[in-house]
């Protein structure tokens, strides 16, 4: 009944890193993860995929923490910078699967102002026939909505769509919301998985 296969795409298809970003500019172990615990957190820049844009985020930022505002200000422009390339074998894998004729979807939480940017670097995506992104529609993962208006956009009746997170939240929701799902961990596993679904030959 699987149909089509729809991705993720922080830590799934390319490796997202903002502490190898950072560690150049603040070389003191100690004192990175300090930024990175308090300052510069994962809460941050969540309010990033929900939709709020980075010139709002970065000054309410820099309001709590003035002795860090260049290191914040960093952080949008260059965003790309925290992609440090791609999973291993994961472009091979999504070219093997346009190949055949398997349709290619995303759901990502990203912001919809670096979403352009980053898209533009990375040719993978010219094989995507759509991607939600979650700051664009201001839902994110692990929201139930997203998962639902992924099954209505992309035409996909419940259990036709293969849905690939490396997060247990985000695989659970789309279990439990009209997807078959897979707790990415590497790319021969999910090769594996692709094969025993009949998606690769």
């Amino acid at each position: 009944m699987v149909r089509a296969v729809v991705f993720d795409v922080g830590n799934v298809l390319v490796d997202w890193n903002v502490r190898a970003f950072y560690a150049p500019q603040i070389p003191d172990p100690a004192r990175l993860d300090w930024f990175l615990g308090h300052v510069v957190t994962p809460a941050w820049h969540f309010q990033h995929d929900a939709g709020r844009p980075f010139a709002e985020t970065s000054a309410e930022l820099i309001a709590r923490f003035p002795a860090e505002a260049d290191l914040i200000r960093q952080f949008g422009p260059r965003f790309n910078e925290t992609i440090t390339g791609p999973i291993a074998g994961m472009p091979e894998l999504v070219a093997r699967l346009a190949a055949a004729d398997v349709p290619i979807y995303g759901i990502t939480n990203f912001s919809h102002e670096f979403w352009p940017p980053f898209r533009a670097q990375w040719p993978l995506f010219h094989h995507f026939r759509d991607i939600i992104v979650s700051g664009e529609e201001r839902l994110t993962k692990p929201d139930p909505a997203i998962y639902q208006l992924a099954l209505s956009r992309f035409g996909l009746a419940p259990g036709e769509g293969f849905f690939i997170d490396d997060r247990a939240d985000n695989v659970e929701a789309a279990a439990a919301n009209g997807f078959v799902a897979h707790q990415f961990r590497d790319a021969p596993t999910l090769v594996a998985e692709l094969h025993r679904l009949g998606l690769l030959g």
